[in-house]
């Protein structure tokens, strides 16, 4: 279970402020993804920011679209992607409704529901790679396409709230560029993380692709 931790619910208000305050105070909030199986629950330790359409890393840089529509929404919406035709990964919507802004989930400590975060991560060698990676996260919360636009702020029952839990100290909170991001986007030092926490991700410069011959 959830280790003794102020489990009261993040109010819309705590994302209605800019991406670069919000990202890391997620630092140490508890994401809860209820599902058919059980409750799951993982500590954040890792978060990228995104700052729409003034970050060329972002999605949202070159305006809405169909995939990115939520992050244009208000604030404390999840807004869910697929990537390299075979993974999902997680963010949650910050700033004023229209700016795009949001936080990608990228790393964290399962505290509720191991077994079954191991069921869906069998390829983990141990319990802090079960949430090693945004896309491992995603995978072992169980997130997939359908939980886009999701409201982690409405009253009553949601698929995926965040707790308050016990937020880092700033003294223990780390910054870096962004994991993979290419070109401009890549220099911001807008990736943030938990200091020697053995959940974090390691970090991987960009890498281009190799044009077909």
């Amino acid at each position: 279970m959830i280790a003794p931790v102020d489990r009261t619910p993040l109010p819309r208000e705590f994302f209605d402020r800019p991406v670069l305050e919000v990202a890391p105070d997620l630092l140490g909030r508890v994401l809860v993804r209820t599902t058919p199986d059980g409750p799951i629950a993982v500590r954040l330790t890792e978060v990228e920011a995104y700052d729409g359409q003034n970050d060329p890393g972002s999605h949202a840089y070159r305006g809405p679209t169909a995939r990115n529509g939520v992050m244009f929404g208000p604030p404390g919406y999840v807004y869910v992607y697929f990537t390299y035709g075979m993974w999902f990964c997680m963010n949650l919507v910050c700033g004023p409704e229209g700016r795009a802004s949001a936080v990608l989930l990228r790393a964290g400590e399962i505290v509720e529901g191991v077994e079954l975060a191991r069921k869906r991560r069998l390829s983990a060698r141990n319990d802090k790679e079960l949430a090693k990676g945004p896309a491992r996260l995603a995978t072992a919360l169980g997130v997939a396409r359908d939980l886009d636009g999701t409201d982690a702020c409405a009253p009553g029952d949601t698929p995926l709230r965040i707790l308050t839990g016990t937020p880092i100290s700033s003294d223990q909170v780390r910054n870096g560029p962004r994991t993979g991001v290419a070109g401009e986007g890549g220099v911001h030092p807008w990736r943030f993380w938990a200091a020697d926490d053995p959940t974090v991700s390691p970090y991987r410069a960009h890498v281009p692709r190799r044009r077909r011959s």
